[in-house]
């Protein structure tokens, strides 16, 4: 075991056990949040937009976009671009040193993350055909504002936001920060509410006037999707 470790924390494959370690600390997180009704998905998945075919003000997100060629949600993507690098970046270390020796973990890296870019595209696009299809492309932060949802954690007021339950057009659910409208007095919990605006990752609320609130049958199937 002793030599097994020393191995994996060896200083030329130092990034790709890192890498295997921030595997199980996002797990474990996940599962936590999951106990307390959270989730580190969702959290991802509000806090990066990534336009859903539309050209990004940023690089990076339109890189992971290409990278994530299924579309699958951006925590899976994350796993699997970290268990790529890991994976194929001791493989790489392993073949240096029967040819002749450790390569730097400098170099290692870029040649694990190049390999990992193509590995990580295909993967996505093959996991996104496994699962349904209303399930397996994430809805952009812009395609809730118009929806009704629940305040779940408020009240909602001009101040700190709260949290609202929204299903999307797929009738995933999301839970969203929200904050009331200037003009609005404040939302309490369990108040219907019209997403009527977005700054950054908040939305803007106001309630949900009846002709916009569904019914109760309709809110049941909702919540048990």
């Amino acid at each position: 075991m002793s030599a097994l470790l020393e191995h994996v924390m060896a200083p030329e494959v130092r990034p790709f056990a890192i890498a295997a370690a921030m595997i199980i600390i996002v797990g474990s997180v996940e599962v936590v949040l999951m106990l307390i009704g959270a989730s580190l998905s969702e959290i991802l998945g509000i806090a990066v937009d990534f336009g859903h075919g539309h050209p990004s003000d940023s690089g990076v997100i339109n890189a992971i976009s290409w990278i994530n060629l299924g579309g699958v949600p951006l925590l899976i993507f994350l796993l699997l671009l970290l268990g790529a690098f890991s994976i194929t970046g001791f493989l790489i270390q392993d073949i240096a040193r029967l040819v002749a020796g450790p390569l730097p973990a400098s170099i290692a890296s870029v040649g694990a993350l190049a390999a990992s870019i193509p590995l990580v595209r295909v993967s996505t696009g093959f996991i996104a055909k496994m699962i349904p299809k209303d399930e397996s492309y994430a809805v952009g932060l812009g395609d809730l504002v118009g929806r009704v949802g629940e305040v779940v954690i408020g009240p909602l007021d001009q101040g700190p936001p709260g949290r609202v339950s929204v299903a999307d057009a797929h009738g995933n659910r999301h839970f969203v920060w929200a904050v009331a409208a200037p003009e609005s007095a404040p939302l309490a919990q369990g108040t219907l509410v019209l997403l009527v605006d977005r700054v950054g990752t908040r939305f803007v609320a106001v309630q949900a006037s009846d002709e916009l609130k569904p019914s109760k049958s309709t809110l049941s199937n909702q919540q048990s999707n």
